[in-house]
């Protein structure tokens, strides 16, 4: 079975995808220098397929050994939106950016990379037209400029497929309330009220569970995929923020949502995405707002709520 370095493997989406894929039977290396704690990898433990190392992906000799003995490279590690990278843009632009272009120059086009960047590099799209990947970027912050640049490199170098993620939802081991709709769901759950700003702003969504299929999915067929871009997310929820908040009202009835016509949202991205492309080679997604929204407040009585944002 395939060797699969994954960094940033105690994150939200990388505690999820190596459990998955420690199941399925991979040998998996995780390097990661615990930012957020190392406990969402416990339950990884009782795999001996697993190894982790406690490091950064700056290390560059740290990084060199383990992309060299590694079949499937996916990099997770980052600093991830706009706020956390904004309080410290040099350090952000070195993990984002500097650390990224040094692992894709020691890799060579025998092994398989598959990069997630994020589609908030679309930026602000035209009313009523789908963004897909032929869409010109147009990232309005320096988190979304960083990941594009990365893309740029791997596909002008035909070294790996990328994916463009939609915001992701859902229940993780290391848990994230930043993120839209785990926000707007624990707002409605402890507030019981919220206030939108520009509520007709729209965006994309994709459960991380269906993240998770989608990386699966791309190491099964990586020989069609390679060299090219993949908008990731869930063709039914191109959603404003107002209508994200009815459906989150469906569970919570109680919840009011109040408007702010005045004011702006310092988060100005606006946007609908066709996830048609990686539809067309098999994959579809399996879990929509309402199983997310289902599964995010069950968990609320259980978390810390402290712990689990980026910024």
């Amino acid at each position: 079975m395939s060797k699969i370095l994954i960094t940033g493997g105690a994150g939200y989406i990388g505690s999820k995808l190596t459990f998955s894929l420690l199941q399925d039977g991979y040998e998996i290396t995780v390097i990661d220098n615990l930012m957020y704690g190392g406990e969402t990898l416990l339950g990884c433990s009782t795999f001996d397929n697993f190894n982790f190392i406690h490091g950064d992906i700056t290390n560059q000799s740290l990084m060199k050994k383990y992309i060299a003995s590694s079949d499937i490279i996916i990099p997770l590690a980052a600093i991830v939106g706009a706020p956390a990278c904004d309080r410290n843009p040099i350090y952000s632009h070195e993990i984002n950016f500097s650390s990224m272009k040094f692992l894709i120059n020691n890799i060579s086009h025998n092994q398989t990379l598959v990069y997630p960047t994020t589609n908030s590099g679309y930026g602000i799209g035209q009313d009523g037209i789908f963004c897909d990947e032929s869409t010109p970027l147009n990232p309005i912050s320096q988190y979304g400029k960083d990941k594009n640049d990365v893309e740029k490199i791997i596909l002008d170098k035909a070294i790996g497929c990328t994916f463009r993620l939609a915001t992701v939802f859902g229940v993780s081991n290391r848990m994230r309330l930043d993120l839209l709709v785990n926000n707007f769901t624990y707002l409605a759950y402890t507030l019981g009220n919220i206030t939108l700003y520009q509520e007709n702003f729209k965006r994309n969504f994709i459960h991380i569970l269906d993240v998770v299929n989608a990386f699966k999915f791309a190491i099964k067929n990586y020989s069609i995929m390679k060299g090219e871009p993949y908008n990731v997310g869930l063709s039914s929820a191109n959603l404003s923020k107002r209508e994200l908040c009815e459906e989150i009202k469906k569970q919570l009835p109680n919840f009011i949502i109040n408007s702010n016509e005045f004011d702006k949202d310092p988060d100005q991205r606006n946007y609908i995405v066709s996830n048609d492309k990686i539809e067309s080679l098999g994959w579809s997604p399996k879990f929509n707002i309402e199983f997310g929204v289902k599964e995010l407040i069950k968990s609320f009585s259980l978390i810390d709520k402290g712990k689990y944002y980026n910024y």
